[in-house]
């Protein structure tokens, strides 16, 4: 019996892609991890009490949530139709905004999902500063 060996086609994916692909894994965990928090005891109380960590949870409290929201799905469009110099510096100046902001949410009780999440979401920032600050001058 004759077997033939194939080789896999290696297709080449545009640095916009990857950015964007980066910033929809980065959404799922965002979004992901607040939802596990509610698992949490005392967490549904709280936020049922009009808390949230030390905020109290207004009409403010949540623009700011649904503004930081939608600025990383944003991202995930912006990424793919931005052209290459703008698109550059906005997924790297982003990025380093929410590096920061991501371990703040550690703040207070971190269980470990909440630290896992946050490692991750910080190493999938790392790397969309790092496609970006890559970015090739020409792509073929």
């Amino acid at each position: 019996m004759h077997t033939q060996q194939r080789e896999l086609k290696e297709i080449k994916v545009s640095t916009q892609l990857k950015l964007a692909s980066l910033w929809t894994s980065l959404m799922f965990l965002y979004i992901y991890v607040d939802y596990f928090h509610l698992y949490m005891p005392g967490k549904i109380a709280d936020i049922q009490n009009g808390r949230v960590y030390v905020f109290d949870i207004t009409p403010g409290f949540l623009s700011v949530a649904l503004v930081s929201l939608t600025i990383s799905a944003l991202m995930i469009f912006l990424s793919v139709v931005l052209p290459a110099a703008i698109n550059r510096k906005l997924n790297m100046i982003i990025a380093a905004i929410y590096i920061p902001y991501t371990l703040y949410n550690l703040a207070g009780e971190a269980w470990i999902h909440m630290i896992f999440g946050a490692i991750v979401e910080v190493i999938l920032l790392g790397l969309i500063i790092g496609y970006a600050w890559k970015w090739p001058k020409s792509e073929t």
